[in-house]
């Protein structure tokens, strides 16, 4: 049996709402017809998916299976759309994403030796939403930081490189040669937008502020509104004149991946993970950071 993507996309829309008319509404479609859209899917599948009642609209545990596995091939079904319809506009082309800090000219200029019909293009990517631009197509090899959603994804080691503490320059430890994370107890933490990357929990849990990006997380830190934690690269890439970056001796270091998606990558994706893995180990080899 071929699970019918539309069902599955009806499914879905219920699911995150757990309501049949606001789902209807986002789909564009009469409720009836949805109703029975879901009823046939759940025939297709042999199981319910959905438990409707006077309470409202639950998920079964195999609605809950079915929503966690639909992300992935939903966004796989965007991404070939995405990739032919490139393809038909300009030919062969790669779309590297990167995090802040991290240089990706050495592995473009090596894959392009070998791959001269390929236009490399490249676009910085933000914690929140690396695992969602690469299963959507958006775009089709990353280097990510970790942590990140593996579901759909092939993700690589590469790197690691030690954090530094992001502090004001008046701050009593700016200046310093070394800290370690209980040097920093109780003073407030700016949170990334996945508070899974934090390293520590010293700092103050209480923090008001969220941020987005290193740009924004070093105007926060300046302002006073906390402290934060970046990868060392942070301190060669980015200046401030009101920051002050200081070593954590103690702290996990970063951890940096090559990722892809599991499924329909487009060609030339193996050849760049080749060249972005050697230009690494020689790098490595200069001491700017270590291999795993």
């Amino acid at each position: 049996m071929d699970l019918d993507l539309r069902k599955l996309r009806y499914f879905v829309a219920v699911a995150q709402t757990l309501h049949f008319g606001r789902a209807a509404e986002e789909l564009h479609i009469a409720q009836p017809v949805l109703s029975r859209q879901i009823r046939a899917l759940e025939k297709d599948l042999g199981t319910p998916l959905l438990i409707r009642d006077s309470h409202g609209v639950a998920l079964t545990d195999a609605g809950r299976q079915l929503l966690t596995d639909a992300g992935p091939l939903l966004a796989s079904t965007r991404a070939i759309r995405r990739r032919v319809t490139a393809a038909a506009r300009s030919g062969q082309r790669l779309m590297v994403g990167f995090r802040a800090g991290i240089t990706v000219t050495p592995a473009i200029r090596r894959f392009a030796t070998g791959n001269p019909g390929v236009t490399v293009d490249m676009q910085r990517i933000e914690a929140d939403d690396q695992a969602a631009m690469l299963l959507d197509g958006r775009i089709d090899i990353a280097y990510v930081r970790l942590p990140i959603d593996e579901a759909g994804l092939r993700v690589i080691p590469l790197y690691t490189e030690p954090r530094v503490a992001v502090l004001p320059a008046g701050h009593r430890l700016a200046g310093k040669e070394q800290i370690t994370e209980a040097d920093l107890s109780g003073e407030p933490l700016l949170w990334s937008a996945d508070a899974g990357t934090q390293p520590t929990r010293h700092p103050h849990p209480d923090a008001g502020y969220r941020v987005r990006g290193v740009d924004e997380t070093l105007e926060h830190v300046a302002a006073g509104r906390g402290i934060a934690f970046l990868a060392r690269s942070a301190t060669v890439f980015y200046s401030h004149p009101q920051i002050s970056y200081v070593p954590v001796v103690d702290l996990a270091p970063e951890e940096v991946c090559l990722a892809v998606a599991a499924s329909g990558a487009p060609s030339g994706v193996d050849d760049f993970l080749a060249a972005a893995q050697h230009s690494a180990e020689v790098t490595a080899e200069c001491g700017n950071y270590e291999m795993w």
